[in-house]
Parts: C-alpha cells; sequence; structure tokens
C-alpha cells in the first residue's frame, strides 16, 4: 500500500528540464559520472588557481590541460572500481562517502607515482603536488556537497509540506536504519521520520540518522503523543515483537496506523529494502510460533504419486493442491462441485504447474456412481478428503443437505478408497466436532467415527488403506470466516457484527492448516484422529477492535446480534472424557476416542442417511443424536430431542 501523494504530482512544480530529470524514481549512472566528471576537471582548475596566480595559469595552460586531462582520466578508473557513481543519491549514506574517500585517495597515490616516474624519466612534471592535494580536497567537498544538494532537490520536489506524517520506525540496528533510508523510494512518499523504537535497552538515548531512538516501554505513549506521531512502519523482522509485545495493541488504541516494510534480501538485520509498504492485517498480528513439520518426509510420500483432492477449489483444498503440487506430484486428481471456483484453480494450475496432469472434475462426493467411476479411471494412491458443507447456521437449517454431502460423501469415498486400493486418505475434520452442538459439528463427528472404525476393520482384515482424520480450529481468511465478513463490513463503514461479546476462537493460517494435513498424511498409520496445538484462542470482538483500528477508520460500531443456533462461546478441540497420546512432535497429539465397532455403526449410518432423504428433520436429528450421544444442541429447534 502507498501513501496518498504521488510522487508525480509535486514534480509538476518544478521547471520543465528538472521535472524531466527528477521524474525519474533514481538518477542514470552516466548522468552522476558526467557530473563527477566536470566536480573532477573543475577542482584541478580550483587547485591551480589556489596555487598561483591567474597569469601562471594563462603562461602554463598547457601543462594545467595535462593534469586535468591525466586526473580525470585516473580518477575515472577508480570510481569505477569503487562504483562511487552506481548509488542512489537520495539514499547515500557514510558507505558511500567512504567509497569517494578511498578512490579520491588512491587516485591520488597512483596520480603521484605516476608524476615521479615521468620526472625521473623525461624529466617533466605532469602536476605540481600542492595542487593536486588542493584538487582532491576540492574534489571531495564537492561530489558530497552534489550528493547532498540533490538528495535535498528530491525531498524538496517530492514532498507535500502540507501532508507529512510524523513516523516512528520500529526496529533499529542495520535494518530500520535501512528502511529509513529506502523510504523515499515509495512513490507516494510523504512521511517524516521523528524517531524510532527499539526493543533494545542499549540503544535508549541514542541518535540513529538524526533522531532519537525511543525504548519500547510504557514511556512509548508519551513520545508517541509529543511526537504527534500518526504512523508507525515495521521491518519485517520485528513483525513478531509488534504482537508479543503488546505494542501492537498500544499503537492501535492510540489510532496509528501500521505499515510493513518489503524486503528484497533475506538478512533481517541488514536487510535491503524496497521502498514499498504493506498495511499490516489482522492476519499479520494473529501470527504464532509456526508448527515445524518434516516436508521432506511428506515429499518422499506423494513425489511421483496420484493424488486425489476433493473440495479442491475451496480455502483448504485449494492450498493443499498448492503444497502437494510443489511435490511433483504424478497427477493431481481435482474434484469439486462449485464450477467457477473449480475453473479459477485449472487457470492457476495452468499458470505455475503446466507440467502437472491435473483434471479438474466437477461432480458431487455424495454420487457412488460418478464417484467409482473417476477412482476406476484415475487409481488414486492418496486421497485428501476436505469437500464438506462446513457453515454452522446454514446446516441447523439444512440437516438433510448435511447429512448426504458431509456424511454420505465421506462413506462413499472412504468404501471406494477401500475397494481401490488407496494407500491413505486423510479426512479434514475440525474442532466442532468435539461435543457438538450443531448439526455440522455432529456430522463430521461422524464422519470421524466412520473412518475411524472402517480403519481398525481393514486393519484387522490386513488390507492396504490407512485412514486418518485430522481436527483444527477456525482457519484465518477461509471462506466464510469472520475475518472477510468483518473487513467487508468495515469497507461499507459498519457496523461490524459480533453474536456474543465474550465468543471465543482458535485460528491457524490456511498454509499452516494444510501442512498439518500432510503431515498427518505421512506420520498416520491408520485410525488415528490428529489434533493439534492451536495456540491462544482470541476474542472475537478484541479481533473486531484491532481489525477496525487497523482499517484507519473512525466511527464504525460494533453491533452484538446473539449467538447464532448452534453455536457455542467457545470451542474445544478435546472433549473432556478424552485423553490424549503424544506422537514423535510435541505439538501434535492423538486424540484417544471412543471406539465403535465398524458393522454396528455402519448399519446406524446407512438407516440416518435413508432417514435424510424423507426430508424429516427431527427424525433425523434424532438418530445423529442417538450415534453421537453427547451432541446436545445450543440455542436450536433441536434442543427437546436432548435428553
Amino acid at each position: 500500500m502507498h501513501t496518498n501523494r504521488s510522487f508525480g504530482m509535486a514534480e509538476e512544480k518544478a521547471p520543465g528540464f528538472l521535472r524531466r530529470i527528477f521524474s525519474l524514481k533514481v538518477l542514470p549512472s552516466w548522468i552522476i559520472l558526467i557530473f563527477d566528471i566536470f566536480i573532477v576537471a573543475a577542482s584541478v582548475l580550483v587547485g591551480y588557481l589556489i596555487r598561483t596566480d591567474f597569469r601562471f595559469v594563462m603562461e602554463q595552460k598547457g601543462l594545467m590541460w595535462a593534469s586535468v586531462g591525466v586526473i580525470t582520466v585516473v580518477d575515472i578508473i577508480f570510481f569505477r572500481v569503487f562504483r562511487t557513481y552506481s548509488n542512489v543519491l537520495r539514499l547515500s549514506s557514510f558507505v558511500d562517502l567512504m567509497n569517494i574517500f578511498a578512490a579520491l585517495s588512491l587516485s591520488f597515490i597512483c596520480v603521484m607515482v605516476l608524476d615521479i616516474g615521468v620526472q625521473y624519466a623525461f624529466d617533466i612534471q605532469i602536476v605540481p603536488v600542492s595542487v593536486l592535494v588542493i584538487s582532491v580536497m576540492v574534489c571531495f567537498v564537492l561530489m558530497v556537497t552534489m550528493r547532498l544538494f540533490i538528495k535535498s532537490l528530491y525531498d524538496e520536489l517530492s514532498h507535500n509540506k502540507a501532508e507529512k506524517i510524523p513516523i516512528f520506525v520500529y526496529g533499529t540496528r542495520a535494518g530500520g536504519a535501512a528502511l529509513a533510508k529506502s523510504l523515499p523510494l515509495n512513490e507516494g512518499y510523504n512521511f517524516i521520520l521523528k524517531g524510532f523504537i527499539s526493543d533494545d535497552e542499549a540503544m535508549t538515548g541514542k541518535v540513529l540518522l538524526g533522531v532519537n531512538v525511543f525504548l519500547n516501554n510504557e514511556s512509548i505513549v508519551e513520545h508517541i503523543r509529543e511526537k504527534k506521531i500518526r504512523a508507525v512502519i515495521v521491518i519485517p523482522g520485528k513483525l513478531d515483537k509488534l504482537h508479543e509485545t503488546g505494542l501492537a495493541d498500544v499503537l492501535l488504541k492510540e489510532n496509528i496506523r501500521l505499515y510493513l516494510a518489503k524486503s528484497i534480501s533475506d538478512s533481517a538485520d541488514e536487510a535491503e529494502f524496497s521502498g514499498e509498504l504493506k498495511a499490516i492485517d489482522i492476519e499479520d498480528l494473529l501470527m504464532r510460533d509456526p508448527i515445524e513439520i518434516d516436508m521432506e518426509s511428506i515429499r518422499q510420500h506423494l513425489e511421483g504419486k496420484r493424488v486425489l483432492i476433493t473440495g479442491a477449489a475451496g480455502s483448504i483444498g485449494s492450498e493443499i493442491m498448492r503444497q502437494v503440487a510443489s511435490f511433483n506430484p504424478y497427477q493431481l486428481i481435482l474434484v469439486d462441485q462449485a464450477e467457477t471456483p473449480l475453473h479459477d484453480i485449472r487457470l492457476e494450475l495452468e499458470e505455475n504447474w503446466r507440467n502437472i496432469d491435473a483434471p479438474t472434475i466437477v461432480a458431487d462426493i455424495s454420487s457412488a456412481k460418478r464417484m467409482e467411476q473417476i477412482f476406476a479411471e484415475y487409481r488414486p494412491e492418496y486421497v485428501f478428503h476436505a469437500a464438506a458443507y462446513k457453515h454452522v447456521p446454514m446446516m441447523e437449517d439444512n440437516v438433510s443437505e448435511s447429512v448426504q454431502n458431509n456424511i454420505l460423501g465421506t462413506k462413499v469415498l472412504a468404501d471406494l478408497s477401500v475397494k481401490y486400493d488407496v494407500r491413505k486418505f486423510v479426512m479434514i475434520s475440525t474442532d466442532k466436532a468435539v461435543n457438538p452442538s450443531n448439526i455440522m459439528g455432529c456430522s463430521k463427528r461422524i464422519c470421524e467415527i466412520y473412518v475411524q472404525s472402517l480403519a481398525r476393520k481393514i486393519a484387522a482384515e490386513g488390507g492396504k488403506t490407512q485412514f486418518i482424520t485430522t481436527r483444527f480450529g477456525n482457519v484465518l481468511g477461509s471462506n466464510g470466516s469472520v475475518i472477510p465478513l468483518f473487513r467487508r463490513q468495515i469497507e461499507a463503514g459498519g457496523p461490524v457484527t459480533v453474536t456474543h461479546p465474550d465468543i471465543i476462537r482458535y485460528f491457524m493460517t490456511i498454509p499452516e492448516a494444510c501442512r498439518l494435513v500432510l503431515e498427518a498424511g505421512s506420520m498416520g498409520r491408520g485410525g488415528e484422529i490428529y489434533i493439534f496445538d492451536m495456540g491462544q484462542p482470541v476474542k472475537i470482538v478484541d479481533l473486531a477492535k484491532k481489525m477496525i483500528s487497523l482499517s484507519g477508520r473512525t466511527g464504525i460500531k460494533i453491533e452484538f446480534t446473539g449467538l447464532r443456533h448452534g453455536e457455542k462461546l467457545y470451542e474445544e478441540l478435546l472433549a473432556t472424557s478424552e485423553n490424549t497420546i503424544a506422537t514423535e512432535h510435541e505439538k501434535i497429539m492423538i486424540a484417544k476416542v471412543r471406539e465403535y465397532d465398524f458393522d454396528e455403526v455402519s448399519k446406524r449410518i446407512d438407516a440416518l442417511i435413508k432417514a435424510s432423504y424423507s426430508f424429516d428433520e427431527m427424525k433425523t436429528v434424532g438418530l445423529m443424536k442417538d450415534i453421537v450421544p453427547e451432541f446436545k444442541s445450543l440455542n436450536s429447534r433441536f434442543s427437546k430431542l436432548d435428553k
């Protein structure tokens, strides 16, 4: 995101020649070199004028021009060696000045040696030593002055003085300084640096680039108010600290805009920055320690394999597709019943993974005949089952569709995986399946029960297919999640609707959730329900407040609409009656749940599916509660069925 004032608009006020020159973000190197050559020649002339009177110059003009020629040629050689003309002048630093000093010093030594050699061989002096000393000193001063002048001129032409925004940069050391110096590269640049924020107590009271460094502590608010700060720019390496230290909350309460600098190098301490800025999003502030997984192990499982992904056009399915594609599978079979999103996935594949055979198939997973045709034709070795109806209020009003899509669809896919010798079947479940309070959560719990009981049956019979289930909470930015909803409401001017002031949720990013799904597929041996360390829960009303502050808008209200049908104040990853089994990964656990006999549960699920086609909601929900006794409806018309 760039600031509002355009660089070009300010330039229109400059004279024609300057406007053409300074319309360039960076002056071409050849222009800088011409300036430097002119300065070298002028410095030699000044040296002669200072060392002698004008009459001597006129009498010795042949020697003078010879001196100009020799010194200029030698200087050009060392300018090229030290690339003194290749830097961005308005970002000139102490290092650039040292390069100029080194080039001129070595040029001085070289000319002196050359002069001594010529005097010894031909008894001719190229340039008097005193003139050479004066010219080097004058040349250094003029080259530095020229760079400072151009820097000031750029600043004057590119800034709108009436709209300068006072800012702090969060981060010091080399990274913070590099960021501060890169800000003029931003096309909409109208910031004025007022200070740095540091977590390092050793930097307290220091001055960096002519401004003070302030410690990230309780006094930072006073400094923000004193300097009338309106924005803080964060270096990438400080993004986690912004959240961990609570500085983000402090800044948002003060209505400070937050920007993240885009780095063009990998080093956090000595980063190079493009000058572009990105407005910090709520996703950036919900960061937590990522769960590290064994990507090489996953590669060994998926490379060269035929992989089927259901729900491939959804948030989770499409990200699984991207990650699996990076492991060079033999074939990706992508199934979804949403035509337009699946078409978008096809276009993405053609652009980024043209060499992967990836048929995109519009199909309903509850259609047994259609799915068998797909399994028979493509013979998948791995199945990642991400297709599901997931919106809690919608499924409360569409019970039969929830059963037919979620439960029947899962049963069809699981049975076909056994029939066609799929190696691993990985099902994506939800924390809403734990002690379910709504139709959607209960439907996913029944899917878990069927898949896990089938896994036990297949293992006992020596079958090939391994069934694995993964549970996790809300995914940041997924289709239908609260963050895109809040963002749309904020853009519309509000109000932002929150169901309850005390409601909390767990969050993780889409890429992280999908990497965990792949990890489960590689480490599972069959029958496991994997759960993940989701970190700390987030209060939704606090989430809404932060998003409003980040938007920079004022006057947007939050309205509480009341809990929806089947909605909990909090979600669980494990029921209280469940235990966990540790795995080799400290943040991945196995839920030890009640086991079901496959033959018995299969009959009951068949009866449930049959009842769903009668569209008798009470009868259907009653059968769901019989299979999952812990299913207790909340704020729902189905509560009367609870015993």
